[in-house]
C-alpha cells in the first residue's frame, strides 16, 4: 500500500500549508529580537520615532504571522480532509471486494471502526503534521540559533536540557504506542457489540434480555475506559514532566542571566528576547513530543488500515477466461464440491456433492439445520469458492465468468431478509435501476406483494426504515422477492425466503413463478416439505452430503430422512 496515492491528487495544500507555517515562524523568531530592540535602544536613548517604527515593523510581523497561521490551517485542514476521504473510499470499495469470508474474519464491528475511526486518527494526524512538522523543527532552529548568537554562554543551560527532554519524550512514547492499539481493538468489540444490540433490539425485547445486553455493553464500554485511561494516562503524564523540565530550564536561565544583568553583561532587552528564545525552544520540543505522541496512536490506526487494503481478495474474476460472456440458460452442475469455512480444518462443510440440474427446472433442497444447504447454493453466484470440485453454469466453471456477469444471471433471496432505508421503489430497484411503475408493480404481483404496498398511503413511495423494521416479516420476505424477480434472473435462488408468510400465500407465489419464470432454474431451499414437494425434483442433505434426489412420491418411498422429516410434519400438523 502506498500512501503517496493519497499525497499526491493533493499535493499543493501539502506543499503551501507548511510553506504558510513557515511565515507565521519566521514572524516568531523575529519578534522577540525587534522587542529587545525596542528595549535595547529606542527606551535606553529615548528615541520614540524608533520605537514607533519598530512597532509598526512588529504590527506588520504581526499581520504576516496571521495570514501564515490561517494559510497554514486552511491548506492543512484541505490536505487532510482529501486524503482521509480518498483513503476512506478506497478501503470502502477494497471491503466490498471481500468475500462472506474476508468479512467474517475482521467483523463488521471492526471493519465500521477502521472506516470511521482509524482514519479519522489518520486524518487529524496529518492535519497536525502539516502544521508542526516544519514549525517545531523550524522554531526549535530558529530560535536555538537566536540564543546561541545572543549569548552562547547562557545557551549553555540547553546542552542539559534538550537531551534529557528528547530521552523523556522517547520514554513516553514508547510506553504509549501498545496503548493505543490496545485502545482500538477495545473501540473494534464495543462498536461491535453496539451494533449486535441494536440490530436487534426487537430480539433483544422480546426475550426480556435487556439486562443481559446491558451488562455486555457495560463491559465492552468499562474495558474501553480502561484502555482509553491507560494511553491516555501517557499523555497526561507526559505535559507535567515536560513542564516541570521547562519550568527548571526557564529558572536555569532566570539565574545565570540574572546575574549577567547585574554583572553589566547583558542588556534587559536581551535578557528578555533570551528567555522568549528559550520558551519557544522548549515549547516546539513539546510540540514535537505530541507530535511523536500522536503519530503512535496514528501508527496504531494505519496497520489496521493497511490491514484490510493489503488484504488478498479471494475471490476475483482476474484468471476469467469468459469475461464477456453471459449465463444464458440457466444449467447448474456440482462436480464433487467440497468446501471448509477454516482451509486449515478437517471438518467439511460440504463433502462428494454431485447434483446436475437443468435449465428451467425448480428444485427444492431440504435438510436438518447447519447441513450446508445455503453454502451449497452460495457457490452459484460465488459467494463463496469451492475447495474441492467444480460448479458449472451453463457448462463453464463459475470461476471463468466474470463476477458481474455471473451475478446479474443470479436473483438471491437470502436467509436473511435485507431492506435498506429509502422508499419501497428505491429497494425494488435494487433488482433493476431503470425498472417502470409497472414493471415493479408487475414483480410485486408476481411475490404476492402488490396489495399490502397500495395499503400503505404513499405505495410504492412509502419510506422504509433501516432494515425494513416498519414492515412485517412476511412482508419483507416478499418485497426481497420482488426484488430479486425485477432482475429477470436465469437462476433464481430462495433460501428459505417464504418461511414467514402463510401457506396459501406460498402456493400463489409458487405458481407465480411457474407463470413468470418458466425459462428460469429455480432453486427453493426450505424447512417444510409443502414449498417443495411440487418441486420437479427434491434434495435431501444431510452432514453436509446429497442422501438423496427424486421428486416427492420417489424420496417418500425411498430416503429414510425425507420419510422422518414428512412424518414429523405431518404429525405436528394432526397434533395441531
Amino acid at each position: 500500500m502506498k500512501w503517496s496515492k493519497y499525497v499526491k491528487p493533493y499535493w499543493k495544500y501539502f506543499v503551501l500549508g507548511p510553506l504558510c507555517m513557515i511565515v507565521e515562524v519566521l514572524g516568531e523568531i523575529a519578534m522577540p529580537r525587534l522587542y529587545s530592540q525596542i528595549l535595547n535602544v529606542g527606551v535606553e536613548t529615548h528615541n520614540v520615532g524608533y520605537i514607533v517604527v519598530t512597532a509598526l515593523l512588529m504590527i506588520l510581523t504581526a499581520l504576516l504571522m496571521m495570514g501564515g497561521g490561517v494559510g497554514g490551517a486552511y491548506f492543512g485542514a484541505r490536505a487532510s480532509v482529501n486524503f482521509a476521504s480518498d483513503l476512506r473510499r478506497d478501503v470502502y470499495a477494497k471491503v466490498q471486494q471481500f468475500s462472506f469470508a474476508k468479512i467474517d474474519k475482521y467483523s463488521t464491528g471492526s471493519l465500521v471502526t477502521r472506516l470511521t475511526n482509524d482514519i479519522t486518527q489518520l486524518q487529524n494526524f496529518v492535519n497536525m503534521l502539516l502544521r508542526m512538522f516544519l514549525r517545531a523543527p523550524g522554531m526549535l532552529i530558529g530560535a536555538l540559533i537566536m540564543a546561541i548568537a545572543m549569548n552562547p554562554e547562557l545557551a549553555r543551560v540547553l546542552a542539559v536540557t534538550i537531551p534529557v527532554l528528547l530521552i523523556t519524550e522517547f520514554l513516553i512514547i514508547r510506553v504509549g504506542f501498545p496503548r493505543f492499539t490496545r485502545m482500538q481493538e477495545k473501540i473494534d468489540r464495543l462498536n461491535s457489540n453496539v451494533q449486535e444490540s441494536l440490530t436487534n433490539i426487537r430480539v433483544v425485547k422480546s426475550f426480556v434480555r435487556e439486562d443481559f445486553e446491558d451488562a455486555k455493553f457495560r463491559k465492552s464500554n468499562g474495558d474501553l475506559k480502561d484502555a482509553a485511561m491507560s494511553a491516555l494516562s501517557v499523555v497526561i503524564f507526559m505535559m507535567p514532566v515536560m513542564m516541570l523540565l521547562m519550568n527548571f530550564t526557564t529558572m536555569a536561565v532566570v539565574w545565570f542571566g540574572g546575574h549577567q544583568v547585574i554583572g553589566g553583561k547583558m542588556p534587559v532587552g536581551d535578557f528578555s528576547a533570551f528567555l522568549t528564545y528559550i520558551s519557544q525552544i522548549l515549547m516546539s520540543l513539546m510540540m514535537v513530543g505530541m507530535l511523536f505522541m500522536n503519530s503512535s496512536r496514528a501508527l496504531a490506526s494505519s496497520r489496521r488500515v493497511k490491514e484490510v487494503m493489503t488484504e488478498k481478495i479471494d475471490l476475483t474474476d482476474e484468471n476469467a477466461s469468459h469475461r464477456d460472456l453471459r449465463v444464458q440458460r440457466g444449467d447448474i452442475e456440482f462436480k464433487n464440491v467440497g468446501f471448509r469455512y477454516y482451509k486449515n480444518s478437517e471438518n467439511h462443510v460440504l463433502k462428494g456433492i454431485d447434483l446436475k440440474i437443468n435449465a428451467g427446472e425448480t428444485v427444492g433442497i431440504i435438510g436438518s439445520t447447519g447441513c450446508g444447504k445455503t453454502t451449497l447454493v452460495s457457490m452459484i453466484p460465488r459467494l463463496y469458492d469451492v475447495d474441492e470440485g467444480q460448479v458449472l453454469v451453463d457448462g463453464v466453471d463459475v470461476k471463468d465468468y466474470s463476477l458481474f456477469h455471473l451475478r446479474e444471471g443470479v436473483g438471491m433471496v437470502l436467509q436473511k431478509n435485507v431492506l435498506f432505508s429509502g422508499s419501497i421503489a428505491d429497494n425494488l430497484r435494487w433488482g433493476d435501476g431503470n425498472a417502470t411503475e409497472e414493471q415493479m408493480a408487475e414483480a410485486a404481483r408476481s411475490a404476492q406483494a402488490d396489495g399490502f404496498i397500495r395499503s400503505f398511503a404513499k405505495g410504492y413511495e412509502t419510506e422504509l426504515e433501516q432494515g425494513g423494521v416498519n414492515v412485517s416479516g412476511g412482508q419483507k420476505q416478499r418485497l426481497c422477492i420482488a426484488r430479486a424477480l425485477l432482475k429477470h434472473p436465469k437462476i433464481l435462488i430462495l433460501d428459505d425466503s417464504t418461511s414467514a408468510v402463510d401457506t396459501a400465500t406460498e402456493a400463489s407465489i409458487r405458481a407465480a413463478f411457474k407463470n413468470e419464470l418458466k425459462d428460469s432454474t429455480k432453486i427453493i431451499i426450505a424447512q417444510r416439505i409443502s414449498s417443495v414437494q411440487e418441486a420437479d425434483k427434491i434434495v435431501v442433505m444431510d452432514n453436509g452430503m446429497i442422501t438423496g434426489v427424486g421428486t416427492h412420491d420417489e424420496l417418500l418411498a425411498n430416503n429414510q430422512e425425507y420419510q422422518e422429516i414428512y412424518h414429523s410434519q405431518v404429525s405436528g400438523r394432526e397434533v395441531a
